[in-house]
């Protein structure tokens, strides 16, 4: 896996600020039942790293002590942790809304059907991986047979309200480009996709975001092996829009990695990245948001795929 940040490094990002913290992303470990061609974390079947039952009581014990709203719960696939249904259970006590960001195929794994019912019986909103509609498409980034997969994934979360609009089960999915490009404007996108989905497989869901992708990770190594990494970035940097700084998502989010490590995001933590203090890495057990609020965040050239265009987050498009 060729290593993007040296180059990354090269690329100058204005300075910026974190804001407050309104979303806690947590990354629940890199084991995934997939192994898509975009995914910036590197996960797959063969990833051991999982977030210990101790790091997830210190990092519950942050959340409540410093009354976090927004829980966003990311991997690898994160319902593959042992104590994914502990978890979300926990967090809904607390009234804490829980995000979910699934793949859609781990719910038709052995041992995770029903995951799909404690998603919908704890109110998680749940944000899918769909890069297309197209069976072709989707199969050609995330693997053979991944597209009935998650066709069956949708329809399963649709029978148990997701996506109704008289229901307050969320159902949002996400599109990344297929390579080295800009996503389309997203509304017109989200209009598609739900023609389509609902004409062919009777799906129906809230909301598209589109996501760029970050070149970091096995995305990134991809763009170096096909030297097509330095286009990518001056695509990036050439379509940067500046009033996209306001909303980015490291202003008002923090990223926690399985050992309990802080960092500005989930690219940053992949980058290995993290927030330091006195010279050493902030761990959850030992720091609180007053210590993070307004504090300068660490960019670099992978920063420009959140300004591009209309802007990219994990809530899709910003602007």
């Amino acid at each position: 896996m060729l290593d993007t940040l040296p180059f990354l490094n090269k690329i100058t990002f204005p300075a910026i600020n974190r804001k407050s913290i309104n979303i806690l992303q947590i990354n629940l470990g890199y084991r995934c039942n997939q192994q898509c061609l975009h995914c910036h974390v590197n996960a797959g079947p063969n990833r051991s790293e999982e977030m210990s039952h101790e790091v997830l009581i210190q990092t519950l014990e942050f959340i409540k002590i410093n009354h976090i709203k927004v829980v966003d719960l990311t991997g690898g696939a994160p319902e593959m942790h042992p104590d994914f249904i502990y978890l979300i259970k926990t967090l809904r006590n607390w009234a804490v809304k829980v995000i979910n960001r699934c793949n859609l195929t781990i719910l038709n794994e052995p041992g995770y059907e029903a995951i799909a019912q404690s998603l919908a019986d704890n109110q998680v909103e749940v944000v899918a991986s769909m890069p297309c509609y197209l069976e072709e498409n989707v199969n050609k980034q995330r693997g053979n047979g991944v597209f009935e997969s998650s066709i069956t994934a949708l329809k399963k979360l649709n029978q148990l309200g997701y996506g109704d609009k008289g229901s307050s089960l969320i159902l949002n999915l996400v599109y990344n480009p297929q390579g080295a490009s800009l996503s389309p404007e997203q509304f017109t996108l989200e209009k598609d996709y739900k023609q389509f989905l609902a004409e062919k497989y009777d799906i129906i869901f809230n909301q598209l975001f589109t996501i760029t992708n970050v070149p970091v990770k096995r995305f990134g190594s991809m763009l170096i092996s096909k030297n097509q990494f330095t286009p990518y970035m001056d695509l990036l940097q050439n379509a940067y829009q500046p009033e996209n700084l306001e909303g980015v998502m490291c202003r008002y989010q923090l990223s926690i990695d399985w050992q309990g490590y802080l960092y500005d995001c989930d690219f940053n933590q992949m980058l290995d990245l993290p927030l330091e203090g006195n010279g050493q890495r902030l761990h959850i057990s030992n720091v609180s948001s007053d210590d993070l609020n307004n504090k300068e965040i660490i960019v670099s050239g992978h920063c420009y795929a959140c300004t591009a265009g209309k802007g990219s987050s994990c809530g899709g498009a910003l602007s």
